[in-house]
């Protein structure tokens, strides 16, 4: 970490804290919480994993359709830091009310989790903008993978003591019951990701800004609406905003429907918990990898590497059988998701106008968002119809194809490129 700056470490710091958030609530805990209580409340787990994937496409819906306007606005000077402050407080705030929800109420654990994914994915957005503010374009696949890296290494750290609480709990060594024992894990989330985010909030500032002007929420509409007719003027940014829409689709779905697949598959709560685990430790170094490698292969290669990875898992998720089979499609996951996610927001953050990094992340996160509610709803109907989960996964098989043929199209980012429009 000597290698990096003061606000390099604090901005990296961030993925340190939210990652507690994406592995405990989004993967882990939280979905065998919900599918418990559903089941109780006699929900059949193909319809719980339905609703669950039609409620992680609520969320992402809202959250898209909000961005792109909040990010414009952002953009004004001394603006994006208080959305992100807003954001990261809402999802904290949420991730703790968690715990204190009737663990029979899997509606209401649903509505809650929806505000708290609002929360945790609408910081992620000013977040990913900030990278513009804290580096240089020659740093930012390092810098990203960083992030990502350390983000999977830090949130071990929640997730064991979660587990052991858990574990614990339901072999009779600690005096709780497992809904107790999962409903601290949700506070100690909470604490987690508020404590490790107060470096970005003390040492991380906006450089790049727009002025503010009278107006601003009416001009950072019509600035809005520039852009929107202008984007496809820029060919190296549209075209990789239509390829990450494809391929992310299939990453964030499989990130956030992967513990309820398991379950659906007979897997044990304790061995998928097992599992995330060891997924996020090998995730973290393999993310650094691909920073690395992507300074000596390009980091649209390694995007190459990372779409032909998940490729793989779709196609071996149709035949999974056991858990041996289970432990093989996780690790290929974690060889890959990390990557692809940190050299995804890299490569777009070279292509954009660092004054208009919000409004342009806006835009990124809305391809990403959008796609995100079509994969749940795909995997969600295609389970229904089928009855079988492992179907819904390997759907998601044509969405990497798609991307990929897509991103072969877009040329390799170059410094000043988006300021220079060519008609696509």
């Amino acid at each position: 970490m000597k290698r990096f700056s003061k606000e390099e470490n604090s901005w990296i710091f961030y993925d340190w804290a939210n990652s507690a958030y994406s592995i405990i609530i989004s993967t882990a805990v939280f979905p065998l919480f919900y599918k418990a209580a559903a089941t109780n409340a006699g929900v059949s787990p193909s319809d719980s994993t339905a609703y669950l994937g039609y409620t992680v496409a609520i969320a992402t819906f809202i959250l898209a359709m909000l961005s792109p306007i909040l990010g414009t606005i952002a953009d004004y000077q001394g603006y994006k830091k208080k959305f992100f402050t807003f954001f990261f407080a809402l999802g904290v705030t949420f991730t703790a009310i968690l715990a204190f929800v009737p663990s029979d109420q899997w509606l209401l654990l649903l509505i809650f989790y929806t505000v708290a994914a609002i929360g945790s994915a609408g910081s992620n957005v000013f977040y990913d903008a900030f990278l513009t503010d804290v580096t240089t374009e020659d740093r930012m696949n390092k810098v990203s993978s960083r992030g990502f890296g350390f983000g999977y290494i830090g949130s071990t750290i929640p997730f064991i003591i979660s587990i052991a609480i858990i574990v614990l709990s339901q072999n009779g060594t600690l005096p709780l019951s497992t809904t107790a024992a999962s409903k601290i894990a949700f506070i100690i989330t909470a604490i987690w990701w508020g404590l490790f985010s107060i470096p970005l909030i003390k040492n991380v500032h906006q450089r790049y800004f727009i002025e503010r002007e009278p107006k601003p929420v009416v001009n950072s509409f019509k600035r809005l609406g520039k852009t929107l007719k202008e984007i496809r003027q820029y060919r190296a940014l549209f075209l990789f905003l239509l390829a990450y829409f494809f391929y992310i689709d299939g990453v964030g779905t499989i990130i956030t429907m992967s513990t309820a697949y398991g379950t659906d598959l007979g897997i044990t709560a304790t061995n998928l918990l097992i599992i995330l685990f060891v997924t996020q430790v090998v995730a973290g170094p393999f993310a650094i990898l691909y920073g690395r490698l992507a300074e000596r292969f390009t980091g649209k290669k390694m995007l190459y590497v990372g779409i032909s990875v998940y490729i793989v898992v779709c196609i071996y998720a149709y035949f999974l059988e056991t858990t041996l089979d289970f432990w093989i499609l996780a690790m290929l996951v974690a060889s890959s998701q990390g990557g692809i996610q940190a050299l995804s927001r890299a490569y777009f953050a070279k292509l954009i106008p660092k004054k208009n990094s919000n409004e342009f992340f806006g835009f990124y996160n809305i391809f990403g968002k959008f796609a995100s509610i079509l994969g749940p709803l795909l995997v969600g109907v295609t389970a229904q119809v089928t009855g079988d989960s492992s179907s819904g996964v390997f759907s998601l098989v044509i969405l990497f194809i798609i991307g990929l043929i897509i991103l072969a199209f877009v040329p390799e980012p170059k410094a000043g490129e988006v300021n220079k429009p060519t008609i696509l």
